[in-house]
């Protein structure tokens, strides 16, 4: 995310009385459920915003009505704490969020492709999807800086869908030629990382060294003219089954490399955490994507810097293919 010089936030500062305990555990969890992090005892943060202001004021007027006290302020962080650390606050937060509806998904995944006891399950599918639909909902209305791990929770209540109606993923007319794929925008999600920036250098490097990339914020994009969106919902190449978009736009396009092959496994364990491979690369490529992100907040720069990476380490898989 490309941040301006200074970032506007809403910070409450409270003072809640020791007991009863249950009125303090209360303002807590409303000040969860509404997206605020704490930055030191007692002193919360959100980003600037009027439904940021609302929340914060409902929740102070409550703390008021129980007994305490509390301000809240419109604040700039000049010195000490700043924006990008205050930002990872909320993508942490976030992140363990995700990462709970990424465990309950894998974990209906696991046992709705079982086929054990196949009929007395059908009637809770729809009902577990909801719920957990529900929660990705409720996440992503407080997920202010789109943490990464957001687009692999979306992607997955995506595959349990599949899982209730039986639909096909969205797929090509018949254009998987390389030459009908030439001149086109690709369109994905912001805040990219490992498969997003390995499927631009696969795009650039076999596809179209011309193409143009294009970073959108909302999790459902609908194509315009001759756009090509990948990583992300209803996407023309994106995930299927347990395979990362990367394995998948190797595979569709009949990219038969086995230094190719050997990326995929590296990406497909950094983007989907499941030790599948467990190449001895892996952990090294992490890091150092890990490191680009933290550096390069803009998308174009991450994706031109990826593409060194990627370009790099195919290299080093044609020079050891085993």
């Amino acid at each position: 995310m490309l941040l301006p010089d200074s970032v506007k936030w809403l910070v409450l500062i409270h003072q809640i009385p020791p007991k009863p305990d249950t009125f303090r555990v209360k303002i807590w969890r409303r000040l969860q459920k509404i997206g605020a992090v704490a930055i030191k005892q007692s002193v919360y943060a959100m980003p600037f915003s009027d439904q940021s202001r609302e929340d914060l004021s409902w929740t102070l007027k409550e703390i008021m009505a129980g007994g305490g006290d509390g301000s809240i302020f419109e604040a700039h962080f000049l010195e000490g704490l700043n924006d990008e650390q205050i930002i990872a606050l909320f993508q942490n937060a976030r992140k363990a969020d995700y990462e709970k509806i990424i465990a309950e998904a894998d974990s209906l995944l696991a046992i709705w492709s079982s086929g054990i006891g196949e009929q007395a399950l059908a009637a809770k599918k729809s009902v577990q999807w909801s719920r957990l639909k529900a929660r990705l909902e409720e996440t992503v209305a407080i997920d202010f800086f789109q943490a990464p791990e957001r687009g692999n929770a979306e992607i997955l209540l995506k595959e349990l869908v599949y899982h209730l109606h039986g639909p096909a993923p969205v797929r090509l007319e018949q254009k998987g030629e390389m030459e009908n794929l030439k001149n086109r925008t690709w369109v994905t999600r912001k805040n990219i990382f490992v498969d997003r920036m390995a499927c631009g250098w696969l795009i650039r490097r076999f596809i179209d060294e011309e193409a143009v990339f294009k970073f959108v914020s909302q999790p459902r994009y609908a194509s315009k003219n001759e756009e090509l969106r990948f990583d992300m919902f209803d996407g023309e190449f994106t995930h299927e089954g347990n395979k990362c978009t990367f394995e998948v736009m190797i595979e569709r396009l009949k990219l038969q490399d086995k230094a190719l092959a050997f990326m995929a496994q590296v990406v497909h364990d950094i983007d989907l955490k499941d030790g599948e491979y467990g190449r001895m690369e892996t952990d090294g490529i992490q890091a150092l994507l890990t490191g680009l992100t933290a550096a390069q907040p803009d998308d174009h720069q991450r994706m031109k810097e990826g593409f060194a990476v990627f370009e790099n380490l195919y290299a080093y898989f044609h020079r050891h293919k085993d």
